[in-house]
């Protein structure tokens, strides 16, 4: 049922309620949010919607740390602190962060990391730049698998020449190690190294 304020005065008259009490209380009452709710001035009405530094890392999935480092590195921006000593993240900063550690997963450097996402932000350089640094990163990791297929050539090398059995002053593993290889060790060597 709905009263128009015209409607109070009379329902006041006929219940003997004198002052405009029922006026008073057609004002809106507080609504209640809950524990968690925080009220913002006008001027940080802005504020409200931005993130702790840790809920930034928990939605990003990686530790605090990770994001003060990133903060150091300079690959994410360090917030203002607030007031409250406390620094408040907008919402890009976890799309931030999942980019440059998806990047890092990828193999990318924080050097490398940093210049995506300057080509991100500056769209004037179109997707091919981003393809060619994507495609001197396949480079880089086909010579790193090259180099290690020629580690492990060498330690297959040397694990078959070990026996087990024999004392480790004789262990051309480890004489290998030191520079006192025999021949056909020291061969194996020069070639790993080339």
């Amino acid at each position: 049922m709905t009263i128009g304020i015209g409607q109070l005065g009379l329902l006041e008259n006929k219940l003997g309620i004198q002052g405009g009490w029922l006026k008073q209380a057609e004002q809106p009452l507080t609504p209640y949010h809950g524990t968690g709710f925080m009220l913002a001035s006008s001027q940080e009405e802005h504020i409200v919607n931005r993130l702790t530094i840790g809920r930034v890392a928990k939605r990003a999935g990686v530790g605090v740390e990770t994001i003060r480092f990133y903060e150091r590195k300079g690959l994410l921006e360090e917030p203002p602190r607030r007031e409250s000593g406390y620094r408040q993240y907008p919402e890009e900063a976890v799309t931030r962060v999942r980019f440059i550690r998806r990047a890092k997963d990828l193999g990318f450097s924080l050097r490398e990391v940093d210049e995506l996402l300057s080509l991100r932000v500056d769209r004037r350089n179109g997707a091919s730049a981003v393809r060619r640094r994507a495609e001197a990163k396949i480079t880089d990791i086909e010579h790193k698998l090259a180099d290690l297929e020629r580690i492990k050539s060498v330690l297959v090398e040397l694990t078959s020449c070990c026996q087990s059995k024999s004392p480790t002053g004789d262990c051309p593993i480890l004489e290998a190690l030191e520079g006192r290889s025999r021949a056909d060790v020291g061969e194996s060597l020069e070639r790993a190294e080339k």
